[in-house]
């Protein structure tokens, strides 16, 4: 499982998350993932790339799991 420490802010968007986590390599990549039915958050299937994840929420991709942490 893999923790995110992201930007000193409450939200970031699901695409930007994929993003900054290295799962995905591009923007066009992350949208095409999501839109496709590929990720799931806090075990339930999620389609909009700009979805707002919130501290704590757990990200699932091709096998991966990640925790959204903002902060230091």
């Amino acid at each position: 499982m893999n923790d995110f420490d992201g930007p000193l802010e409450d939200t970031i968007d699901l695409q930007d998350w994929l993003k900054l986590e290295g799962w995905v390599d591009t923007g066009g990549e992350a949208k095409f993932r999501v839109q496709n039915g590929e990720v799931r958050l806090n075990g339930t299937l999620e389609t909009r790339r700009r979805k707002k994840l919130r501290e704590g929420d757990v990200v699932e991709f091709e096998n991966r799991r990640g925790v959204v942490h903002f902060g230091e």
